[in-house]
């Protein structure tokens, strides 16, 4: 999926594909919690919408960093998973995650399920790590 760019500044490019309110954060929800199925996103903390989380989820496999197969006999039943471009964006949410907890009051890694705890006591050391 190509779409004009306002300019050749990676950072401005790069804000195009995924600098979105919801993007990043169905990314974080594969890369860090596991999540593969529409309803398990639609339990994030944030409350997107379905419509949205449809249409993010059709811009990341467009753009190729998540792909899709079916989980049952029924068509429209996907598993979503990050490619290796989609992985690759880990550090940068690491950082993300890092500069939030040092810089913004009363921040901490959103825990959806308890199991997350390991995950995000996992993130919390690593965020101080990259510090």
């Amino acid at each position: 999926m190509s779409q004009p760019r306002r300019s050749p500044c990676p950072v401005s490019c790069t804000l195009d594909l995924i600098g979105d309110r919801w993007t990043l954060l169905v990314i974080r929800d594969m890369m860090f919690f596991g999540k593969q199925r529409f309803e398990e996103f639609l339990e994030s903390p944030e409350g997107i919408s379905t419509n949205i989380l449809a249409n993010r989820l059709k811009l990341l496999e467009d753009l190729g960093l998540v792909a899709k197969q079916p989980y049952s006999n029924h068509s429209r039943r996907m598993n979503y998973h990050l490619t290796d471009q989609g992985r690759s964006l880990r550090p940068v949410l690491k950082v993300i995650i890092a500069w939030g907890l040092k810089h913004i009051p009363d921040t901490q890694i959103p825990l959806d399920r308890p199991s997350d705890a390991d995950v995000s006591a996992s993130l919390a050391v690593e965020s101080i790590h990259n510090k």
